[in-house]
């Protein structure tokens, strides 16, 4: 299933530190919070529900009242 294997907690403390030496430290929560809201806003897309759209009325509006 995985091309070079099984990934251990030796690859993976590697690939942490390579994260923190290219972005840095104090970039990462910054990151972290921007992936967050992109999957987030993703997810809403995709499942297409908006918490403001009213269902489309099929009853006729009634004419406004002219003073």
């Amino acid at each position: 299933m995985f091309l070079l294997g099984p990934v251990g907690p030796m690859e993976l403390l590697l690939i942490v530190l390579i994260i923190i030496i290219i972005f840095g430290a104090r970039r990462l929560p910054e990151l972290g919070k921007s992936l967050g809201e992109g999957i987030k806003n993703f997810r809403k897309s995709i499942s297409g529900k908006e918490k403001n759209t009213e269902p489309p009325s099929d009853k006729p509006q009634p004419p406004a009242k002219e003073e």
